[in-house]
């Protein structure tokens, strides 16, 4: 990751807050994405639709997300990536009011555009900055503590959100996360220096590194996974009322376990990764296939459904650093556009999960779809274990990759 130095001295102190506030950013717009997942029974009782069609609000960001990421990257490469990233934050601002105040379900799905949109932009952007705002010896830790914000909004944005909702309703969760996204942008507009345009992605980088057997590998890896986990996370609402039995206050508690678990299991992975990525990653794998698969003759009791949720929340901590360590190693000399992709193949098929995951459940049943995901998850364990046989496990070695395209 290049660096370079900004035309007037900054403190450390501010040089750090720059890079907490990109954290937040980045910790706003994963805790907008999976807003719907706690409050998918509510928001369809509100419009009158199935929980099936409610995952749209799910499908939707992911969708314009794979889109926007490489396209925001590539047509504003040149412009102030400061400018840009308020820009952004504050378009997640008016999709969390436009949700709020929506008075059809039309309304709604505009807002989640919306939030597609900033997701694909803000996070391939602003993911790659540490390396210009701070010193060489530190810009790992900084890119790490801006990468935290990805588990952290998956495992705590919905348990809390949840909480928001089922104690003063839907819409001020949604609010919430608007003044969230406000209180980040003056943060951003404080904090970060003129960042005009400095190593620009253009489209041979992405196809040659798409070319790469490392990033082949992670490609497979992560669409697997994601389809697995998307398409049954997005319906555990449904299923802990339905299926467990659980009421919504209840529902709230076993998320915000399954968010504490999910937190270790980002750090336990993050520790893993440097030496192990191939077992960490097929482990992941391994404990979402399990606990899915359970989920529908276990999961039928509060307990069962409490430690399945909690390991289920620790395997899906280490996903998004796992996934995103390969597509990394792969390509280390383009950071940038190892971003770009990453992104973009984790949004789509996130989406593509939420919305096979909606029809499962709507022509089956929410069991169904724990089935269907399991399935998929040990499919990814196997295949990415077999493809990554100790005699090719340097396959996600930058130096292999290298030899190779």
């Amino acid at each position: 990751m290049s660096t370079t130095t900004l035309a007037r001295p900054r403190s450390p102190l501010i040089n750090w807050l720059a890079v907490i506030s990109l954290m937040l950013g980045i910790f706003a717009i994963v805790t907008s994405e999976i807003l719907p997942i706690g409050l998918l029974t509510a928001i369809g009782a509100d419009f009158g639709i199935s929980d099936g069609t409610t995952g749209l609000t799910m499908t939707l960001p992911g969708i314009v997300a794979a889109v926007a990421a490489p396209t925001v990257t590539l047509t504003t490469a040149r412009l102030d990536r400061r400018v840009m990233l308020c820009v952004l934050m504050a378009v997640l601002a008016v999709a969390g009011v436009l949700a709020a105040v929506a008075t059809s379900y039309w309304v709604m799905l505009i807002s989640r555009v919306l939030v597609g949109l900033t997701i694909g932009g803000f996070w391939s952007i602003g993911a790659g900055l540490a390396g210009r705002l701070m010193p060489p010896h530190a810009v790992g830790t900084a890119t790490a503590v801006i990468f935290s914000a990805v588990p952290l909004g998956s495992v705590l944005g919905v348990p809390a959100s949840t909480f928001i909702g089922n104690l003063a309703g839907w819409r001020t969760a949604f609010l919430v996360l608007a003044a969230l996204a406000v209180l980040v942008l003056a943060a951003l507009m404080m904090l970060l220096p003129p960042l005009p345009a400095h190593q620009v992605t253009n489209p041979r980088v992405l196809l040659d590194l798409l070319r790469t057997r490392g990033a082949a590998i992670a490609l497979l890896a992560t669409f697997l996974i994601v389809l697995a986990h998307f398409g049954t996370y997005t319906y555990v609402t449904p299923f802990l009322q339905d299926v467990t039995g659980l009421p919504p206050a209840a529902v709230s508690a076993v998320l915000l376990a399954y968010g504490i678990a999910g937190i270790a299991g980002n750090f336990l992975a993050g520790k893993a990764i440097a030496t192990r990525l191939r077992a960490a990653f097929v482990t992941c794998g391994c404990l979402i296939a399990a606990t899915t698969l359970l989920l529908p003759s276990v999961g039928g009791t509060t307990a069962g459904a409490v430690v399945l949720l909690m390991i289920w929340g620790l395997a899906y901590g280490g996903v998004p650093v796992c996934s995103q360590a390969s597509f990394l190693t792969a390509a280390p000399h383009v950071p940038e556009a190892a971003t770009v992709v990453f992104t973009s193949s984790f949004q789509a098929t996130f989406a593509l999960g939420a919305f096979l995951g909606g029809r499962v459940v709507d022509s089956f049943s929410v069991s169904t779809v724990m089935i269907c995901g399991g399935l998929t998850a040990l499919l990814m364990a196997v295949s990415l274990w077999s493809l990554l046989k100790p005699r090719c496990a340097g396959a996600l070695h930058p130096a292999d990759d290298r030899s190779r395209s």
